[in-house]
C-alpha cells in the first residue's frame, strides 16, 4: 500500500499537522510506503524553522523532520503558499531580496506538480485539515 499525505491546517490553530504526523507514523509502523507529505495552505507554516512552541507543547517542525530523517519521507511545501506566508528557502529569499531564509531542514519547496505526481503513484491520498 502506498499513501500520499496532504496537510492543510495551520500548525498553531488546527490539529491537522499533528494528526497527520501521528497517522503517518502509524502507517509507516504498519509497513505502508508513504510516497510524500505535501504541506499546503496554512500548513506551510509547519516548515518555518523560526517558530517555536512553548516548552510544554510538541514541536511539530522537529517531529516532522525526525520522521523524514528516520523513514526517508519527502516533506514538500507548496512554494506559492509558502512564499505568500513568508516561508522561504535560500533561493526564494534571494529572489525576493530578503536577507534571510527560514525553511526548516528536511522540508523542500516545490509546486503542485509534486502533489499530482504523488497522487498518481499512491493507492490512497489522505488529506488532513479543511480547505487550504
Amino acid at each position: 500500500m502506498k499513501f500520499a499525505i496532504v496537510v492543510n491546517g495551520s500548525p498553531s490553530s488546527s490539529q491537522a499537522a499533528a494528526t497527520a504526523l501521528r497517522f503517518t507514523e502509524a502507517a509507516l509502523h504498519q509497513g505502508v510506503d508513504v510516497l510524500r507529505v505535501f504541506f499546503y495552505g496554512e500548513s506551510v507554516l509547519t516548515a518555518n524553522r523560526l517558530t517555536h512552541p512553548p516548552q510544554d507543547e510538541t514541536n511539530l517542525t522537529q517531529r516532522w523532520q525526525q520522521l523524514a530523517s528516520d523513514h526517508d519521507v519527502e516533506l514538500i511545501v507548496c512554494i506559492a503558499a509558502a512564499v505568500r506566508r513568508g516561508v522561504m528557502d535560500e533561493r526564494e529569499a534571494k529572489r525576493y531580496e530578503h536577507t534571510a531564509d527560514n525553511l526548516a531542514d528536511g522540508f523542500e519547496l516545490s509546486g503542485l506538480g509534486q502533489l499530482v505526481d504523488a497522487s498518481i503513484g499512491a493507492d490512497r491520498v489522505i488529506t488532513f485539515g479543511g480547505r487550504a
